[in-house]
């Protein structure tokens, strides 16, 4: 999740132009990036790359309302995501601790797996004794369902292979759906 961090600079107005063209040495990062969903939504995502002053550079810009990032270096693992416009709101909202938009239901996939995360504090940047972290693999997420996640579990430690909530009982819980 650390990743959304940066995807605050990027509503922040200090993205690279849009359509700035891919240069030859990104097309590694836009390929990792485009891992993270099935070819169809990767292929026609909006690629956003993180840069190290934590500003956002656009590699090419997407026709299909999805965005994409890379893997996060500064993660244990490899986990590129996509996203759609619904998610990207919902993100923001989450960065910025205020609620999220009423009424949209997010897409994030993550196909190449997730990093470590805190199953019960939205903001944890690292495990404690108290912020029950879990390991995840492939998976999507489905963000802003509030109503449609009755009967998921909610346990603080959650069998990560099946789905279940992560974050239950705050404004930024959403549906975890593993996928083999």
């Amino acid at each position: 999740m650390k990743k959304l961090l940066i995807l605050t600079a990027c509503a922040c107005a200090v993205c690279a132009p849009v359509g700035q063209p891919a240069h030859a040495d990104d097309a590694e990062t836009i390929k990792n990036a485009e891992s993270a969903a099935p070819a169809a939504v990767g292929a026609g995502a909006t690629v956003y790359a993180p840069q190290a002053d934590g500003s956002m550079k656009t590699l090419r810009e997407g026709k299909n309302g999805f965005w994409c990032m890379p893997n996060d270096p500064n993660t244990p693992g490899n986990d590129p995501m996509c996203g759609d416009a619904n998610s990207m709101e919902w993100a923001m909202a989450w960065m910025s601790k205020k609620d999220p938009p009423k009424g949209k239901v997010g897409l994030i996939y993550m196909l190449s797996g997730g990093s470590d995360a805190s199953n019960t504090d939205p903001f944890a940047t690292a495990p404690t004794e108290a912020n029950n972290w879990v390991t995840t693999g492939r998976h999507v997420m489905i963000m802003n369902a509030m109503d449609m996640m009755a009967g998921y579990p909610t346990d603080a430690k959650p069998d990560t292979s099946k789905p279940y909530v992560m974050w239950s009982g705050t404004p930024y819980q959403h549906l975890m759906v593993p996928v083999e």
